[in-house]
């Protein structure tokens, strides 16, 4: 998915589209989705910024999803959808989900905002050459096309006219976004036979124990200020996964991806707003085509898609 998400927040496989499609809600969804991410990684680097450690800013993130799912998996389908034969794969995702989180907080600490949410848009450009590698998926020249147009846009991102860009900063960045297109390849694994929000809450209960382990290696803050960029980025972040869920209840991925691209927009803003962070204008060029990079690629799978039904019919 080509918005910045932490690996958790990756596309979900589709979820049931529920009795009918309602695109306009669907987009809506996307929007509030992109906002809450956006909203989220600048809440990161604030929180960073006051000193908050990176072991607490995961934990609270990761823990304040835990109820909210919950109390989502009771309201609609019931707890009983949790029961699993797969705890090896649930594993395996969480583990490299992780990894991917650390890099996806990393980028926004270390990059101005715009930059890092711009270079998390290569997500689907890496999951086209992983599901070709590993998938053995058949890869034509449109989306091979759309991976040298995106890789094309980060070369021009990175040439910043003279203002520095860490390059420690930008190689993260691009990690975060190989990672999340390694989880999204589990998460599309793990959805044959689980619940995409049982996947998400799953994720959250085997890593909080970790992370409040390695959040015991440094101490709380005594700020109330600080509890309140925690409390606002666990709010969030998991807002966002819910209305993530919640938009492909009600419309197809190639519909409302557009709207992960308003999250550019915000981002700038926040940077701007809170950091004086000016994208430098090369962004604005290499931009647009990581963009079409990334809209080629969902709408040819979704094409791609609706060929594999109709041949499947009688």
């Amino acid at each position: 998915m080509p918005q910045a998400p932490t690996p958790e927040d990756a596309e979900p496989a589709q979820a049931s589209s529920g009795p009918q499609q309602r695109p306009m809600l669907a987009l809506a969804l996307r929007l509030g989705a992109a906002m809450s991410l956006a909203t989220m990684f600048a809440l990161v680097k604030l929180g960073y910024n006051r000193d908050i450690p990176l072991s607490h800013l995961m934990l609270v993130r990761q823990a304040a999803s835990i109820p909210i799912l919950l109390a989502w998996l009771a309201m609609t389908t019931g707890l009983g959808v949790m029961r699993t034969n797969r705890w090896g794969a649930h594993v395996m995702r969480s583990t490299y989900g992780i990894i991917g989180m650390v890099l996806n907080f990393l980028a926004p600490i270390l990059l101005p905002l715009a930059v890092s949410t711009t270079l998390s848009f290569t997500a689907p450009v890496f999951a086209v050459i992983l599901s070709a590698l590993f998938l053995h998926e058949k890869v034509g020249r449109w989306r091979w096309m759309a991976v040298l147009l995106g890789f094309g846009g980060v070369v021009i991102v990175a040439d910043t006219g003279g203002q520095s860009i860490p390059i420690l900063g930008a190689a993260i960045a691009i990690g975060a976004a190989f990672m999340v297109a390694v989880v999204s390849i589990q998460i599309r694994d793990l959805a044959r036979t689980e619940n995409s929000i049982v996947i998400v809450l799953y994720f959250s209960l085997f890593t909080v124990p970790g992370l409040f382990i390695w959040s015991c290696f440094y101490g709380w803050s005594s700020d109330p200020m600080d509890y309140v960029v925690l409390l606002a980025i666990g709010v969030a972040g998991t807002l966002a996964q819910v209305l993530l869920t919640a938009a492909l209840r009600f419309g197809q991925v190639a519909t409302v991806i557009v709207m992960d691209y308003a999250s550019l927009i915000a981002a700038t803003a926040y940077g701007v707003w809170l950091f004086g962070n000016v994208p430098p204008a090369s962004l604005w060029l290499g931009a647009p085509l990581i963009i079409v990079a990334g809209v080629i690629i969902v709408v040819r799978e979704q094409v791609l898609h609706r060929r594999r039904i109709r041949n499947m019919e009688p």
